[in-house]
């Protein structure tokens, strides 16, 4: 069982190379310009003090805004994010509770909360923490009568977490005791998944197949066990957990084998909907999904859950967007043909939820996409609670200013990491000082290679998936790690495959028209159709086989998940399966493989998923008939 963690505070971390680029697109696209393209965000906003939404939107919003601000120090940003912010700490009334009169729903609040905790991190605002205060003794108050209801009787982790950052900084014994009386407020978010999760599609509303609600209710344990049963303290114990982060990963082995997909994340278009390849996973779920594992990272110390969020930032995240993070879809796909106004077998949604666009199908996402890229890159290193050290969580270039042991550390991390296989550190310290630095070693990676100042040393990671070095650090000192990526074929259902490179899912690409749509809102709508052929199968046997399959790299382009200039692709080999056909206007379950074609191989490149709009993540594998 690895070890609890902690957070660095907001802006020690700051992305470089690639994942700056990438945050740059996000706050020159729809974050930096949302306010002005769409009312619900703009000053007439109720978290404004305005006469318009009033419910989670603003929130969502800020709580995206805030960190993202922070992570670039971008000034503009943060001069968007004030009006909000003072207007949220103003408008606390003398019984605690804030926000617009207008709703008084718990949920909203929840998101506001998250937000201010982020503000004062950076910031140091010495409002925040007596805002918390009166508010938390509102709900004391008011929640045996006026309980948690629908999302927010989902969703009360997210207040539960709020409670023990104060908690932290202000030891009051009735902080545990609200803690303990949202969670019992809470669904049993534990119980429903590891027994009760259906093993198809939804086929009727219902809060806990809320595939949202699922992705935040994956939390449940993380907060559990830092609130576990040596009174609330925060602390937790090693034995509860161990415990909680065995119900983790119960849940997890149930949501994916039931509704897993191909890049290791459940399925959800709107509700569960099974393990197809044509079902959708919805933005919302994607951030939210990410940061659970976030917390749950700090909470259990696991670098398993270091692998799982690469696997989501590094391509449902990206492919949730258009390359320049101009608009969004509200469904992905895996096996992706076309992202049309057309019907699909969503379990609920309507027929534009797979265009790129201002607000397709519903708000939410425009409003939450905002927090995955930049409370991903602030969560890239850790503190470890029980020693002095820096614990990697996820690896992409970036700077780490912190103290560690009382020395003032830089680590500056320089890599083209999920695309190029080594991450170089040097460090900048202070004065000599002896600390720990914990280096995650995925678990797809069999032979690791790590020196310190250019020495070859021990790679082979503990239990908790981590290679620990702990050592007198000085100005100078340097550490590369190479985790050799190699091709790995990911079993589907009817003998179909999949292929991954590291944390990268690699996907058969098909050649994309973007067709702007007219009378476009926000930044801009475009659907995007095929301009090639998709039905292809991989020949797996010929060649040496998938996992010989030739790798080839080049360097990381300005716009890192474009179809342009892609950083790394495979050269594998397949052929046309013509029975292979749409199935409504979705690709068709994958036929049972291998299938005999007479079509000839021919060569194929895969590239990254989040480069690829349109893309088969998961395809059949072809048997040439002779003569083929």
């Amino acid at each position: 069982m690895g070890t609890r963690h902690e957070p660095l505070r907001l802006g020690e971390i700051r992305p470089a190379g690639w994942l700056r680029r990438q945050l740059g697109l996000q706050a020159r696209g729809l974050t930096g310009q949302v306010e002005d393209v769409w009312p619900d965000l703009g000053p007439d906003s109720a978290w404004r003090g305005g006469t318009g939404e009033d419910w989670e939107r603003g929130p969502y919003y800020l709580d995206g805004l805030v960190p993202l601000a922070h992570v670039l120090g971008d000034e503009t940003l943060l001069r968007r994010a004030e009006p909000w912010l003072e207007w949220i700490l103003g408008s606390q009334r003398p019984s605690g509770q804030f926000g617009p009169r207008t709703n008084d729903d718990w949920w909203p609040r929840m998101v506001a909360l998250k937000a201010l905790i982020q503000h004062a991190d950076a910031t140091g605002d010495d409002r925040v923490p007596p805002f918390l205060a009166r508010y938390f003794a509102y709900q004391l108050e008011r929640l045996p009568d006026r309980p948690l209801t629908e999302w927010g009787a989902c969703r009360a982790t997210e207040n539960v977490l709020a409670v023990l950052w104060l908690h932290r900084r202000d030891p009051d014994p009735r902080w545990p005791r609200l803690a303990r009386l949202l969670l019992g407020q809470n669904a049993d978010w534990t119980g429903f998944l590891t027994r009760e999760l259906p093993t198809g599609r939804a086929t009727f509303f219902d809060h806990l197949t809320h595939c949202v609600n699922v992705a935040m209710g994956l939390k449940l344990p993380a907060v559990r066990a830092l609130l576990d049963d040596d009174g609330g303290d925060g602390s937790g114990g090693s034995g509860g957990a161990g415990r909680h982060y065995a119900d983790l990963r119960a849940c997890l082995a149930n949501l994916d084998r039931w509704h897993g997909q191909v890049h290791g994340m459940f399925s959800g278009d709107e509700w569960l909907a099974g393990r197809e390849a044509s079902a959708g996973i919805e933005t919302c779920e994607v951030v939210e999904y990410l940061y659970t594992l976030e917390q749950s990272a700090l909470a259990f110390g696991e670098g398993a859950l270091g692998d799982l969020a690469e696997l989501v930032a590094y391509n449902q995240l990206p492919a949730s967007c258009d390359p320049l993070m101009r608009a969004h879809q509200y469904h992905q796909q895996a096996n992706q043909v076309a992202a049309n106004i057309a019907e699909r077998r969503w379990t609920f949604s309507s027929d534009d939820a797979n265009i790129f666009g201002l607000e397709p199908h519903f708000g939410c996402c425009l409003a939450n996409l905002h927090q995955g890229w930049p409370k991903f890159a602030a969560s890239l290193w850790m503190r470890p609670a029980a020693e002095d050290g820096l614990t990697a969580f996820a690896y992409a270039p970036c700077t780490v200013r912190t103290t560690v042991a009382g020395a003032q550390v830089t680590l500056a991390e320089t890599t083209g990491y999920p695309f190029e296989e080594t991450v170089r550190l040097a460090l900048t310290v202070s004065a000599p000082t002896r600390f720990a630095l914990r280096l995650r070693v995925p678990q797809w990676c069999q032979d690791p290679v790590l020196r310190v100042n250019g020495e070859e040393t021990a790679a082979a990671p503990g239990g908790d998936g981590y290679v620990r070095l702990e050592r007198t650090w000085r100005t100078g000192d340097s550490v590369d790690l190479t985790l050799p990526m190699r091709v790995r074929r990911i079993r589907r259902e009817r003998n179909a495959v999949g292929v991954r490179l590291g944390p990268l899912v690699m996907v058969l690409p098909v050649k994309e028209s973007w067709r702007p749509l007219p009378d476009a809102r926000g930044l801009g709508e475009w659907e995007v159709l095929p301009l090639s052929s998709w039905n292809y199968g991989l020949h797996v046997r010929g060649a040496g086989g998938l996992e010989n399959w030739p790798v080839e790299r080049g360097p990381v382009p300005e716009v890192p998940f474009g179809a342009d200039g892609v950083p790394v692709t495979i050269r594998g080999e397949g052929a046309r399966v013509y029975s292979w056909r749409l199935d409504g206007n979705s690709a068709g379950t994958p036929p049972d493989s291998p299938v005999a074609v007479s079509s000839p191989v021919q060569d194929l490149t895969l590239v990254p998923y989040g480069c690829a709009r349109l893309r088969l993540a998961e395809l059949p594998t072809v048997l040439p008939l002779p003569g083929a």
